[in-house]
Order: structure tokens, then sequence, then C-alpha cells
């Protein structure tokens, strides 16, 4: 496939030294930012990333036949036989650029955007599961997997690259797809990765602290989230919880048609919790009185922000109220597994936040029954925000009755170090009541063992199944993952597959 220079430069202000008509003969065969990918006819694109700038490799991708490269700054001793195009960002034209490569497949497609810390998984993959039970062909793009209908297509980060996506996009359009739900993480947004992404909808959904080892501060985290909704047209729509103090500021901007969710504020779509019980919540939602079969106030939440979503793509309510009904849990989201024998439960949640992990903890809270101990097994992630590690420790201390600190994903950290750094947040009191035990797989082990007869074990990063009469073990951080990333290498590791191998054991 050649696409001409010209064509893929449409929509983006540059310069160049070069002749129009030099633009318009010169056939591109591939674009990429990797020099290590360039071959003859390729357009390097010169990215200023996190750990290199791209633009140190463009004699590397000359050498390799790259006949055009796209640069911030030209280099200062030009190639006569190479196109340079310069534009302010490298970033955001990779982005345009690699729509164009692909047909501008967002153009052809619904495609509605999920930002925020939270709740942004089981917003996106629910809203796909709803519009694909009523008969539309959809996409989704998430951090668990992105699907094509059916098919399912590994995913290595929340938003991919832009070519990745771009080239995602036009597989879905290709698929006859019309809906297409993502996930837009604030890395993507900071990176661009998502310019030249046609939206017709954002959903914001909560903003707590997340991610500022890489922002640096919350208001650059901040910063970054609202980019998604002032970038939205005026032909598109923006929707948001205004129970969050965020909320609004999100909406300060934009050129979208506004719409607010929220169950305490005044909002143009509201829901209100009637009763909680081990199976579901029942909730008032469009004035009808409705069985959800999620559990916990935060999943009301993302509930009420599918079914607004669902109305102003134009489904029928009552069609929405019905099929609202019929939606379960993601994997990996508040995922609960029962011991038979024991009668306790483990609930697996990806809560990984100090925000989600209070979410997750109240909501066994609510659920469980009287006298019954709740036990947490957590940890947190190395090379990543080290400030949130003693505050993730003494919030899981104040819900819990015995703490469990363990690995996470400790990549290129000690994980004996990330524990100590959030034993830090505990009082002599709470750390009374701490475990640190290093091997994760262990620790859920230690953790089924400690919950007594009847007990409920709750897992963070999957969820929970059943009540029960006893004790809850709450396994948080990872959910869906299946891996554990030690010094650079990912071995396999399941939260799930440890704890039912664990109660398979049980006597």
């Amino acid at each position: 496939m050649a696409r001409k220079l010209v064509d893929l430069l449409q929509g983006l202000s540059y310069k160049t030294t070069s002749p129009v008509e030099e633009l318009e003969q010169t056939e591109i065969l591939q674009i990429t930012e990797d020099s290590r990918r360039v071959e003859p006819g390729t357009l390097f694109v010169a990215l200023r990333g996190v750990h290199a700038d791209g633009h140190l490799f463009i004699p590397s991708a000359i050498e390799a036949g790259a006949v055009a490269v796209l640069v911030e700054e030209l280099p200062i001793d030009p190639q006569p036989h190479i196109l340079y195009i310069e534009v302010e960002s490298t970033a955001e034209a990779l982005g345009i650029m690699s729509s164009h490569w692909y047909g501008d497949p967002s153009e052809e497609l619904i495609v509605i955007g999920v930002t925020g810390t939270n709740g942004k998984t089981t917003i996106a993959t629910l809203l796909f599961r709803l519009f694909r039970s009523a008969g539309y062909r959809c996409g989704l793009i998430s951090t668990v997997c992105n699907y094509v209908e059916d098919e399912a297509i590994p995913s290595t980060h929340t938003t991919p690259s832009a070519p990745e996506l771009q080239k995602l996009l036009g597989r879905m359009r290709d698929a006859g797809c019309t809906h297409v739900f993502m996930e837009v993480s604030s890395h993507a947004l900071a990176q661009h990765r998502v310019a030249g992404v046609h939206y017709r909808g954002g959903i914001f959904t909560n903003l707590t602290r997340d991610h500022l080892d890489y922002h640096g501060t919350f208001a650059e985290y901040l910063r970054a989230k609202k980019s998604f909704f002032d970038q939205l047209d005026k032909e598109a729509f923006a929707l948001t919880n205004v129970d969050d103090k965020n909320g609004l500021v999100m909406l300060q901007n934009t050129r979208a048609k506004r719409y607010t969710y929220a169950l305490r504020s005044v909002a143009d779509h509201k829901a209100r919790i009637l009763e909680c019980h081990p199976y579901g919540t029942e909730i008032e939602l469009g004035g009808r009185q409705v069985l959800i079969r999620l559990i916990g106030e935060f999943n009301v939440y993302n509930i009420l922000a599918v079914y607004t979503t669902a109305l102003l793509l134009g489904m029928d309510r009552d069609e929405v109220l019905r099929r609202v009904s019929e939606l379960t849990a993601v994997d990996g989201r508040f995922q609960t597994l029962l011991s038979p024998r024991r009668g306790y439960i483990a609930i697996v949640d990806y809560a990984h936040t100090p925000d989600a992990l209070i979410n997750v903890l109240e909501t066994i809270h609510e659920i469980k029954a009287e006298g019954a101990k709740v036990l947490c097994v957590v940890g947190c992630g190395g090379d990543r925000d080290r400030g949130k590690r003693p505050i993730m420790a003494h919030e899981a201390a104040l819900r819990c009755d015995r703490l469990l600190l363990t690995s996470d994903n400790p990549r290129s950290e000690r994980p004996e170090t990330i524990i100590e750094e959030m034993k830090a947040g505990l009082s002599p009191e709470e750390l009374s009541r701490t475990l640190t035990i290093t091997d994760r797989a262990e620790a859920i082990r230690t953790a089924t063992m400690l919950a007594g007869q009847g007990d409920v074990i709750l897992i963070a990063g999957k969820g929970p199944e059943t009540s029960g009469q006893g004790d809850i073990i709450l396994i948080a951080g990872k959910g869906h993952e299946t891996y554990q990333e030690i010094d650079g290498v990912r071995h396999h590791f399941d939260d799930r597959e440890i704890v039912l191998e664990q109660i398979s054991h049980e006597a």
C-alpha cells in the first residue's frame, strides 16, 4: 500500500524547503516512529519521547531508506535527497497522518471515548456489551482486551499508539462496525496518540491521584484529561459526572453539547440507590426501579453513565433499562470467588489507586455479614507514583481487620523497598494488624487460610460472587492481569488462578 506524501499532510500546518511538486510526486510505503522498522520508501516521524528523542535517530532512518522525515526541528546538516517536513508537534502529526493512511476510519464510525481515573474499563466494556446485545456491530478498545465484534485482539496499552489505534479502527470499519467504545488514557492524551480520531462523544468518570510519576503534578494530570473535552467538536456530546469536583471543569472549554450525571448533585440524569444486596443493587433509574447485577456505589455511577450514553446515542429508554439490568461485572472488576467448603468469598479487583481501593473496601463493608472480618491483600507497582504507596496502605488499614502487604508488578524495583514505603503510612496500631509477604501467591494463600469458616474473601482486581456469612478477603491491584512484571520480565500470574487452586485443595 502506498500513499502520496501530500495526501498524508492534509490538515497539517507545516513548513518545508521542498517544492510542492516533490510532495505531490513522492510515494510513501509506510509511516513509522521507530527507526528500527524503517525500510526504503518510509516516512520517518521523529518523536520526542520520555526516554529518547527521535531526532537523534534521523541519520540511521535515512541510512535504512527513509525518503521523508517529519521533524520539530530541522537538522543542522540536511541531506539534499531527503524531504524534511517541519511541524510544531510530530506526535500530533503522527496521529493525523496515521488516520489518513487508513482512510480516516473514525469518520465512518461512532466513536465514544471514556476518560477519568476509575471506571473507564467498566463503562467502555458495558457499552460494548449493551450495544452488541441490541444488534449493533461494535468494537472495543480497552485495558483488558480489544475486540472487533467477537474477535479478541490482545491489548498492550490502555490506548494504543497512534498508528496501531488507526489500524485497529480501520479493521473495525472494514468489519462493518458502526460503534466503537474506547478508553482514553491521560498518557495517550498527553502524547497525542488519539490525534486524528473523530469522537462523537466523550464521558468523564472521576479524577483522583494517579500517574503522577508521569505527569508530575495533579494539575498536569487534570489538564491532560480536560484536553480530551477541549478537542471535541460541536456535533459531539460531552457527558460528565458532576458529583466529582472536577466534573464541570472538564466542560469549561468544550464546544460539544454538554450533559451531566450524578447521584447527589443536580444533573440532567440521576440515579438513586434503593437497596444493596450481595448479588446486585436495586436502584431508581429513568423513573423506574431496576435491579442491576453489579455491586457498589461506584458501579451505580458506571451504570448511570452507560444508561445516559445509550440514550444520547438514540436508544429507546425502556430498551436501555431492560438491557442494563442484564449486564454483569467485567473481568477483574469486583470479581467474586466463593469457597464452597469453607464459605469465604475472595474478591479480585483492579483497584490500584487510593480512591479505587477506598471505594471497593467500603462496598465490601456494605455487603458483608455482621461480625465478618475483612482481609486485604494489596501491593503497589514499581517505577510508578511512589507518593501513593503510604496512602494506599493507610486507607486499606483503616477499612480492614487484617492487612497483607505484598508485591504487585515490582518492575525494576525491589519489592521489599516498595513494601517498606507502603508501611511508612501505617500507625503502630495498624502495623500490629499487618503482615508483609513479598511473594504475592503466598500472600493470597495466607489470606485464604486466615479467613474463618463462612468468611468472605475479597480480592482486589477481580470481584465478588456471593456474600456468605464469613470474612471477606480483598485482593487488590492486578484484577484482570495475567502476568507479574519482575526485573523487566513478564511472568504468568493470575490472582484468580491462585485463589481457585487454593479452594480446590481445601478440606
